[in-house]
């Protein structure tokens, strides 16, 4: 996933039956796939201070998964500082491969690899160090 999960997703069919390409709309399912973030505070949905899509809590995560016979949702699309972070006791990764996002944040990047047994892994990619520029 690249956002997270929908208040309209009810099973996994409805994402492989999505035409491609196509446009993104303003809201629901496919909006909600690429724009959608958990939210820590939250149980269910809850407004996103993005000004479109949802915020999700815990709860939905759980229900997603054991509802779809998985044990992890992986996503991107949020900065985080150490190019990964779990949420929902470990049922959900955030992974962000872009160190120095934007020039503006100090943040590490990460790449997660999944091995035969499922276990997960991160290689973590620091930001390159500042370095003086002279003229």
């Amino acid at each position: 996933m690249h956002g997270g999960l929908s208040p309209d997703l009810t099973n996994l069919d409805q994402i492989r039956s999505i035409t491609r390409p196509t446009d993104v709309p303003d809201s629901g399912l496919l909006c909600d796939l690429l724009w959608s973030d958990p939210g820590r505070d939250i149980k269910g949905w809850g407004m996103n201070d993005r000004g479109v899509s949802f915020t999700y809590g815990p709860d939905r995560v759980s229900d997603f998964l054991m509802k779809n016979d998985m044990d992890l949702v992986c996503r991107a699309h949020q900065v985080v500082e150490d190019g990964y972070e779990f949420f929902a006791d470990r049922q959900l990764v955030t992974i962000f491969s872009a160190p120095n996002y934007c020039g503006e944040f100090d943040n590490a990047g990460a790449m997660m690899s999944v091995d035969e047994s499922l276990m997960c892994s991160f290689q973590i990619l620091k930001p390159a160090d500042k370095r003086s520029r002279f003229i």
